[in-house]
C-alpha cells in the first residue's frame, strides 16, 4: 500500500475513532437556546393570554412579548460532540449542568419550582400593574409553607394569615423573620393568626375575618452552619385580593422572568390607547409588588428569540444590560429598565417616535 494511501486511511480511522469516542463520552454540561416568545396582548393556543373580567378593558395593538429560554432536561446526558457543537453555535449556550440544576435537582423538582415561581410572578405582575394605575389592592402576610418536622408543624398551616408576632403588627412578609430572630433558640414566640379556612370563607362572603387565634411556638436553632439563629420553620409570603378578575393563560412556561411583560400587558388592556403605538416590543424581567424589575438568566438567548420573531425593542433589566449588550442581534434596540415606571416611560417614547433619548444598554 502506498505511504500516502496508508496515511490517509490511518487518519480517517483515527477521526472515526475520535468521533465515536466523542459520542459516547458524557460531559457534565447542559444547553440553553432561544425558546418561544408570546405576545401578552394576543392569543396563545386559541385563547387570550390575558383575560380580565369585572372591569372595562380596551383593545390593544402592537406587541408586548414575553420571552423564554429552552434548556435541556435535568436527566439529559450531553456527549462531547454535542458540547463542542453547542460551544461553536452562535445562538446556543453550553453551561455547567449544576448551573441549571444545582444540588442534584431532578426534572420534577425543577418543574415544580418553576411552576411556583411562575405563579408568584403572575401575582406580583397583577399587583404592580394595578398599583401603576392607582387601583387599590388588598394585601396581607400569610404562612407560605411549613417545614416538615419543624416547631411550627401542626400549629401553623399554609394560608394562615399572620396578623402579629409577639403583639407587634406584621406589615410585610419579611417582618416575620425579623421578629422571630429577635429570640434565642429555645425561647417561645407568639403568633396571632387568622386560620386559612376563616380567611377563605371571609373572602368568599366579602366580609372581614372574625376568628383569630394566638399560638405559641418554641423556636429552635437554624441548621445553617455557623449561625445561632432562632427559627420556627415557616416561610412567609404575601397574598392579595383583587377588585376584579385577572387570569393569565399560558401553559408550559415556568419561572419568574415574564413578570414585567405581564404587568405591562395588564396595564395596556386596562387603559385606552396603545402602550406600544403598534410597535413590536419584547422584553423580560422579574417584578415585585412595588414594580421593581429584577434580572433573569439566559438574556442572550431571549434577545435572539425576540429578534427572530420581529421585535424592534427589547426591555432589558438593568442588571442584565452589560451581558445583553455584548452581542446584540442586528436591528434590535436594548432598552434599560429598573422599574415598571421606567418601562412605561420608555414605551411613551417608543410610541411617540422619540427614541433618541431612550436609556440604552451598554457593555459596561
Amino acid at each position: 500500500m502506498p505511504r500516502r494511501t496508508a496515511t490517509m486511511l490511518a487518519s480517517t480511522l483515527m477521526l472515526i475513532a475520535l468521533l465515536c469516542a466523542g459520542i459516547f463520552i458524557e460531559v457534565p454540561y447542559s444547553e440553553m437556546s432561544p425558546g418561544p416568545t408570546v405576545n401578552t396582548l394576543g392569543e396563545h393556543e386559541g385563547e387570550p393570554v390575558l383575560q380580565i373580567s369585572g372591569r372595562k378593558t380596551y383593545p390593544a395593538t402592537g406587541n408586548l412579548n414575553m420571552t423564554t429560554v429552552r434548556v435541556t432536561s435535568a436527566d439529559y446526558k450531553m456527549n462531547l460532540v454535542e458540547a463542542v457543537y453547542g460551544w461553536l453555535a452562535h445562538d446556543n449556550k453550553v453551561v455547567p449542568h449544576d448551573t441549571l440544576y444545582p444540588d442534584g435537582k431532578t426534572e420534577e423538582q425543577s418543574t415544580q419550582e418553576n411552576a411556583e415561581e411562575f405563579s408568584q410572578s403572575q401575582e406580583s405582575a397583577k399587583v404592580a400593574a394595578l398599583k401603576e394605575l392607582n387601583i387599590p389592592v388588598k394585601s396581607w402576610v400569610i404562612v407560605q409553607s411549613v417545614l416538615k418536622d419543624s416547631p411550627a408543624e401542626g400549629k401553623l398551616h399554609a394560608g394562615d394569615v399572620i396578623r402579629a408576632v409577639d403583639g407587634t403588627t406584621v406589615k410585610a412578609f419579611d417582618d416575620v423573620a425579623k421578629l422571630v430572630t429577635k429570640h434565642k433558640p429555645g425561647e417561645p414566640v407568639a403568633f396571632t393568626i387568622v386560620p386559612a379556612k376563616e380567611q377563605a370563607a371571609a373572602e368568599k362572603e366579602k366580609r372581614t375575618p372574625t376568628v383569630t387565634k394566638d399560638i405559641t411556638i418554641t423556636t429552635e436553632k437554624s441548621d445553617d452552619e455557623g449561625e445561632d439563629r432562632a427559627i420556627v420553620g415557616i416561610s412567609a409570603g404575601t397574598d392579595h385580593t383583587f377588585p376584579f378578575t385577572i387570569d393569565i393563560k399560558l401553559a408550559d412556561v415556568g419561572g419568574p422572568s415574564a413578570g414585567l411583560m405581564f404587568a405591562l400587558g395588564i396595564v395596556d388592556k386596562l387603559t385606552a390607547g396603545d402602550l406600544t403605538g403598534g410597535k413590536f416590543v419584547a422584553g423580560t424581567g422579574t417584578i415585585d409588588d412595588d414594580g421593581k424589575v429584577g434580572p433573569i438568566g439566559g438574556i442572550e438567548m431571549k434577545t435572539v428569540g425576540a429578534r427572530d420573531k420581529g421585535a424592534q425593542y427589547f426591555l432589558t433589566p438593568k442588571d442584565n444590560c452589560a451581558a445583553a449588550a455584548r452581542d446584540v442581534p442586528e436591528g434590535l434596540t436594548l432598552v434599560k429598565v429598573d422599574t415598571i415606571d421606567d418601562a412605561m416611560s420608555a414605551l411613551k417614547d417608543i410610541r411617540g417616535g422619540d427614541t433618541a433619548d431612550l436609556p440604552k444598554c451598554t457593555k459596561s
